[in-house]
């Protein structure tokens, strides 16, 4: 499936991109680069209130834990994990931007792949 970003969240997400320095383009960097591509692009008064989008809140269940977690996904000089507030360059993030609430995502950590679902709130 295909992901789902307001105009605005793409153009702050590419500028972000473009303007990072090449020691910092990543995995995950070419990963949202690839997301952004496929994007469907939604004005942003069009877009669904269940899509995740930069500073929305979302809950994960770890599916081998069946821990809860509560995260806001940000801009990268936002993120404070302290705070449960993720970069959207984390391997979290990219999974997680724009997409539906309710869908079962799958990420990379440096400890293995995690999956789970999502709930935006």
């Amino acid at each position: 499936m295909k992901p789902f970003l307001t105009a605005s969240d793409y153009k702050t997400i590419h500028s972000l991109i473009l303007n990072l320095p090449a020691q910092l383009r990543g995995k995950e960097v070419a990963q949202l680069q690839h997301e952004i591509k496929s994007a469907e692009i939604v004005p942003d008064e069009k877009i669904s209130a269940d899509i995740i989008q930069i500073n929305s809140t979302f809950e994960v269940l770890d599916l081998e834990t069946q821990r809860l977690m509560k995260f806001q996904v940000v801009l990268p000089h936002q993120a404070d994990l302290k705070q449960s507030k993720i970069s959207i360059l984390s391997p979290l993030g990219v999974a997680m931007i724009g997409f539906r609430q309710g869908m079962t995502m799958e990420w990379t950590l440096p400890g293995g792949r995690k999956k789970t679902p999502n709930q935006a709130s």
